[in-house]
């Protein structure tokens, strides 16, 4: 039994903040240097790949919600 749905945009979105988060990481432990502008373009290329996902996967949900019930309505029982 699922708990909940299963949400690939707060997924990406996720992964993209970890990965700044381990370039911050890297860069305050000493392993690389990391200049501060590389962040932005990763957060805010992460958000709307996240975003975009988040549009798709609510089309294709409402698109087999709306399959689901149009099935049902037109079943004789």
């Amino acid at each position: 039994m699922l708990r909940h749905e299963f949400q690939p945009g707060r997924l990406i979105a996720g992964l993209f903040l970890i990965l700044a988060a381990v370039l911050y990481a890297g860069d305050a432990g000493g392993a690389w240097e990391t200049p501060w502008f590389v962040v932005i373009p990763v957060v805010t290329g992460g958000l709307c790949l996240a975003g975009s996902v988040s549009a798709v996967t609510g089309l294709i949900r409402r698109h087999k919600r709306s399959d689901t019930r149009g099935a049902q309505a037109k079943s004789p029982t």
